[in-house]
């Protein structure tokens, strides 16, 4: 961390400058970005899942000057260098031989720099990072993060989400979050949690595959687990009761995970998956924290301390139990962003209230409870009914022949809108008439039957964000141009 900081300040990266990195769960993850953030830059984390044309939006947008990226993704930046105002590129793992005045290799960068680093002062309210929304409309939005971000995970994340307190034996734990480096996720677990308590983690450099994460879980101890919807899916299929593993907690966010697999795997390892609810503009705002009775389908309680609440959608009251409205959060809390990086505009659009909007939908039950039911855009309202696309989705995919669904509003006369899947089949299944009446006899038994799809629609693949969720706005699109 010291040699890199001191390294990047010979460069001339000082307090203020804004670096990218775009790298894999590599070792040095955690001295490049500590090392940027000794100088006083702003971090903007890249996917290795993003385009050039996406690099080159980030770095024009946020005027980065330079950025970290690891070998087998430098044609990624190379094809828009020279349309952005990136001065310098460090290359981790590169050879010798780079080519050009801005290229260097991270070993060279570090080599023969002191362990000993004295930056500038930093405190709370100074800026520590830049993390670009995925965006289901527009470009993405730059999330400006302060130095306290990191104070409360500490403080809410690692107690509410983690389980990790002053009582927590760190010595006798092994996490490890699934998450990529470019992504919040990474800031809110193996960032923020794991080096502010300084718990042990684990971190793989590789590619998900159910059995090698599997076996991984064994060999290595892991104790507490976070991982994706669509990871703790893909485990409830393979033979868990032949895995020996150690775990004492789970933990799923990114999008609500489905009965099932909480079931099986709480039935096959003893732990029951605890869901819970944040943004990239936030920390974990609804948890089922440890303490608390988890409801299968349930995000949890609203963390203590942050005011997570559900308001209605056209004002700021609080909404009645079992209405559907919109999670928002107080624009005082500390559990919320800073604003959006030298954007006022998108400033005065989401933070002049009194609340911070979320543009989630949720219900409240009557213990309290948040329910996830889809994006403020993506409810479906037929016949002065309003229909969560989430509670749709998951009841289609409990069905064996669901692999994936989608759900949206489909303009109709006589309704206003019908509820409209797109379904991705289970292998083995093909799509037809016969089995689209099946599915809709299923669905008027496992929901409301007001909420059950009029209009299904095979599909091979959803179109998603770069983090894997489903772009609904583009399938209302299709919908609505189909039925004009």
């Amino acid at each position: 961390m010291s040699r890199f900081a001191n390294g990047l300040e010979e460069l001339g990266v000082g307090k203020g400058d804004r670096v990218m990195h775009l790298f894999p769960r590599h070792p040095d993850a955690f001295a490049i970005q500590l090392g940027a953030l000794s100088v006083g830059a702003l971090l903007v984390p890249c996917s290795s899942m993003l385009r050039a044309k996406d690099i080159e939006f980030r770095a024009n947008d946020c005027e980065a000057t330079t950025i970290v990226v690891h070998e087998t993704l430098t044609d990624m930046v190379e094809p828009v260098l020279e349309d952005t105002p990136l001065e310098r590129v460090i290359v981790l793992e590169g050879s010798d031989d780079v080519d050009g005045e801005r290229w260097s290799t991270f070993e060279s960068v570090v080599d023969g720099q002191s362990t000993d680093y004295e930056g500038p002062d930093l405190g709370a309210d100074d800026p520590m990072s830049i993390n670009y929304t995925s965006g289901t409309t527009g470009q993405p939005k730059p999330v400006l993060h302060k130095h306290r971000w990191q104070y409360c995970f500490n403080r809410i994340n690692a107690p509410y989400w983690w389980g990790i307190d002053e009582e927590t034996d760190l010595e006798e734990e092994l996490l490890w979050a699934t998450t990529g480096t470019g992504w919040a996720k990474w800031f809110w677990s193996p960032v923020g949690v794991g080096l502010t308590t300084g718990a042990t983690q684990l971190i793989y450099d590789g590619e998900f595959e159910v059995e090698t994460f599997l076996e991984i879980l064994e060999d290595e101890g892991v104790t507490k687990l976070c991982a994706v919807p669509t990871q703790y899916r893909m485990f409830a299929n393979a033979d868990l009761d032949s895995y020996d593993v150690q775990l004492n907690d789970t933990l799923s966010a990114g999008e609500p995970l489905n009965r099932e697999p909480m079931e099986r795997i709480e039935s096959a390892w003893g732990v029951t998956p605890r869901d819970g609810y944040g943004q990239t503009e936030t920390v974990a705002l609804v948890t089922n924290y440890p303490g608390i009775d988890v409801k299968p389908g349930g995000m949890g309680k609203p963390t203590p301390g942050v005011g997570a609440t559900i308001i209605e959608l056209d004002a700021e009251e609080e909404v009645e139990t079992g209405e559907i409205g919109e999670i928002a959060v107080p624009v005082d809390s500390p559990a919320i962003f800073d604003g959006y990086y030298e954007k006022p505009e998108l400033d005065e659009e989401k933070l002049s209230g009194d609340y911070y909007r979320t543009g989630d939908l949720a219900t409240r039950d009557e213990d309290g409870y948040f329910f996830f039911e889809g994006r403020a855009d993506d409810v479906i309202i037929s016949s002065g009914y309003r229909i969560g696309p989430f509670e749709v989705e998951d009841a289609l995919v409990s069905h064996d022949a669901v692999a994936e669904a989608a759900a949206v509003d489909s303009p109709h006369d006589e309704r206003g809108s019908v509820v409209k899947t797109y379904v991705i089949l289970n292998d083995g299944y093909e799509g037809s008439e016969d089995l689209k009446n099946e599915l809709q006899e299923y669905m008027k038994e496992e929901t409301a039957p007001y909420k059950y799809p009029r209009r299904i629609e095979f599909v091979d693949e959803l179109p998603k964000t770069s983090s894997g969720k489903i772009r609904r706005v583009e399938l209302r699109q299709q919908e609505q141009e189909k039925h004009a």
